[in-house]
């Protein structure tokens, strides 16, 4: 029997009023604790400039009185009279004494960018470790310097470049204190120069190819080396071990002798051909051909705020994902790679968990392709961050012409805090319905991000609302809190989050919905002396979902891990977890629509797998998993293994493998799913690259080759031909087959 209209009304507010304290505590203590440290830590804090629990570490930078070349010979004028930052910090295995390794870094400038100059002496005679030449490189598998730079004094956001022994090239932006993503490019050099005992290296980072606040005289930076012969990490600034060299919250100070130059108008335009054939055997298509162009285009309004224009976008060489078998009831999240929507990224995609996104940016151009858009983004003051975006995307067979519009906007406070809003509206051109609940969808709402000024709490909370054509009953509600506490041994996390279920977000990404969750974590570390592990420790946690209206658990996993690092930089894990679930929609366990498990049936199960991976620094270096236990109404055996092997510098080869096999009873029956997906990739020089990457994929029925050769004929200009092809495994006919060509040249 349904329950009176005045008991539901009643249920509903007593649920709000819940959430709302919940909100409201997460808010104000975390607050209060970043409102303490600021009082306790580095004297007074004016709100113009903030500084680091290190910014006693102090690196003068002068303006150069000569010219500099780029030689890899540190003998001009100006560095011999620059200052040096030596006496680096180890940071692991042990973070209580000074570096092994000896390092310099000297810095100059003059009126068009920032000059570095490197040397890192050799401890061991031993081969330096270098993966590759490609760009980008992985961090862990090089011997490397890396720089960090925070130009707007905010302990959260900057800029991270940096170059490995044999002089591949790393360039990304930094959010969130400490993250990094390598997929942003910009304009810089940087030259090697290899000796017996030592690498050096020289880079130049002009002004216009940063952003940085106009006026300040001290930015905030730090200086990290990865010696691997020796399995050292150290910092100019120390690191705690337990945080990544990174952490903008342990930065050193960089201080001008006088406000870094106004770069004036900072123009980029650039350009670009592509043309392609395509055919679709699997239905029967003629080969189709296409040739078009498109243009981006860079304006820097002032030194810290850019708008990025787009017309005619072809994102074909980026990435291919990498796939994976997918056994979860719920879509599966792969990451934004396409660079127009990179710069300034977390401050639209920073929103939210990563169940409860209310905007995500490969949404746009999913199912039609983009036309043009723009985007304006950066720091317009003191203590603000804001974020404009519109795009606009094309009428397609799966979806109409529609629009995208995002603003956000983010207010620094306290420390290293701060609280930020967003506005998310998708909106069909000719007001037809999409996805059967009608012409428009709308998000928006508030976000608290944690972080104090010595890192050890951390967190968010947030609260969303959508707004949807045609929907007018139910939650359209989402709201989370997440609060961490980290010291060296032990890391304390509580995670709750709430979505509704009305709660829709269009150009988000909310995997499901009608849910309260709850999960408490503990890691707990041990450093013992005088033995093969650097660390061992174990992590416990309790995942529960809960239905909102009574409060009935549907979906439990609890898991306890043990996990060992060793000196040697190989690791072990080991995870056993037990996991009930009561289903909420009907579901097929081989996601293959052979046959469903009923909505409202449950399952209990235990899984254990072991994980191990090898030496990092070897040529020949693998990892494997194997795993046993239940699977709803049956069982699961798991095996993964990744090998690579890399004749360095110039590439590697390398296998990702993994099987499943599941013994689930008819109509389902015994199901294996191989993916097996080999990949060579090749740096002939670092302006020269070649990929090829096969993906067998048995879950899909399908077989995909894609190969990119790409040729960085001037400092970010590119020529690529990419090659994909996807064929019936079992009698290699094609499906479809596609080649395309891009060209662009970037003018500044």
């Amino acid at each position: 029997m349904n329950q009176p209209y005045s008991e539901t009304i009643k249920r509903k507010t007593r649920r709000n009023r819940i959430l709302l304290t919940l909100l409201w505590i997460w808010i104000v203590i975390p607050a209060g604790l970043s409102a303490q440290v600021d009082r306790t830590d580095n004297g007074i804090n004016d709100g113009t400039i903030r500084t680091s629990v290190n910014s006693h570490y102090v690196l003068n930078i002068q303006k150069m009185k000569g010219t500099i070349t780029l030689d890899g010979v540190i003998d001009e004028e100006d560095w011999l009279r620059a200052d040096v930052a030596e006496d680096f910090f180890m940071v692991t295995p042990y973070d209580t004494s000074y570096s092994e390794a000896k390092s310099e870094i000297r810095m100059a400038y003059d009126d068009d960018a920032i000059y570095l100059a490197l040397i890192f002496f050799d401890v061991i005679d031993a081969p330096r470790v270098v993966e590759s030449l490609r760009r980008d490189f992985a961090f862990g598998t090089n011997d490397n310097f890396l720089l960090f730079l925070d130009p707007f004094n905010d302990l959260t956001t900057g800029y991270s470049f940096g170059v490995n022994a044999a002089g591949a090239m790393w360039d990304g932006t930094m959010s969130n204190g400490a993250a990094v993503d390598l997929s942003w490019d910009t304009k810089w050099e940087v030259v090697v120069k290899d000796y017996d005992d030592r690498w050096v290296a020289e880079m130049r980072i002009p002004f216009k190819s940063i952003r940085y606040r106009g006026g300040l005289d001290r930015w905030n930076i730090n200086f990290s080396r990865l010696d691997l012969s020796i399995n050292e990490k150290s910092s100019w600034a120390p690191v705690p071990r337990q945080f990544p060299t990174a952490s903008l919250a342990f930065t050193g100070t960089l201080q001008w002798d006088q406000p870094p130059p106004d770069p004036g108008l900072q123009l980029s335009v650039i350009p670009y051909i592509f043309g392609g054939a395509s055919r679709d055997f699997e239905f029967g298509d003629e080969t189709s051909y296409r040739t078009d162009f498109g243009m981006d285009a860079k304006l820097a309004l002032t030194s810290s705020l850019n708008l990025d224009l787009t017309y005619n976008p072809d994102f074909s060489q980026a990435d291919v994902d990498q796939q994976i078998i997918n056994l979860d009831r719920f879509e599966l999240f792969f990451p934004e790679k396409r660079q127009f929507f990179l710069e300034n990224s977390d401050l639209f995609a920073n929103f939210g968990s990563n169940r409860v996104r209310p905007f995500f940016s490969r949404r746009i151009g999913l199912d039609a392709p983009v036309l043009a858009g723009a985007r304006l983004s950066g720091n317009p003051g003191r203590n603000w961050r804001i974020g404009v975006m519109n795009m606009y995307t094309e009428e397609s067979d799966f979806a109409p012409a529609s629009n995208f519009f995002v603003a956000t906007a983010q207010k620094q406070v306290f420390s290293r805090s701060n609280i930020s809003a967003i506005l998310v509206d998708r909106q069909n051109v000719d007001e037809v319905a999409f996805a059967n609940i009608g012409s428009y969808n709308r998000t928006g709402g508030l976000q608290f991000n944690l972080a104090t000024q010595d890192n050890r709490w951390s967190g968010r909370a947030f609260a969303f609302k959508s707004f949807t054509d045609g929907v007018d009953e139910g939650s359209d509600f989402a709201q989370g809190v997440n609060l961490a506490y980290s010291r060296q041994k032990i890391r304390i996390e509580i995670l709750q989050q709430y979505v509704g279920d009305r709660y829709f977000a269009g150009a988000g990404y909310v995997p499901r919905t009608n849910f309260f969750q709850l999960e408490p974590t503990v890691t707990v570390r041990f450093y013992p002396n005088d033995s093969p592990i650097v660390f061992h420790g174990f992590q416990a946690s309790v995942e529960s979902f809960f239905t909102p209206d009574d409060f009935r658990m549907t979906e439990r996993e609890s898991s306890l891990g043990y996990f060992f690092s060793f000196h040697n930089l190989s690791q072990i894990d080991i995870v056993t977890s037990h996991n009930f679930v009561e289903l909420q929609r009907d579901f097929d366990p081989t996601n293959s629509n052979i046959e469903f498990l009923e909505r409202g049936t449950d399952y209990n199960w235990l899984n254990t797998f072991v994980r191990y991976r090898s030496d990092t620094r070897k040529l020949f270096r693998y990892s494997a998993a194997v795993g046993r236990g239940g699977f709803y109404n049956g069982n699961r055996t798991f095996l993964q293994a990744d090998v690579n092997y890399r004749y360095q510098p110039y590439g590697s080869v390398s296998m990702v493998a993994s099987y499943n096999y599941l013994e689930l009873p008819q109509p389902w029956g015994n199901n294996s799913f191989w993916l097996i997906g080999p990949k060579v990739d090749i740096t002939f020089t670092p302006t020269v690259f070649f990929t090829t990457f096969v993906q067998y994929n048995e879950q899909m029925d399908n077989l995909n080759i894609n190969s990119r050769f790409q040729w960085r004929y001037s400092p970010v200009s590119d020529i690529f031909i990419v090659y994909t092809d996807n064929y019936f495994p079992e009698t290699m006919d094609s499906r479809n087959r596609a080649v395309v060509f891009k060209m662009n040249y970037w003018f500044n």
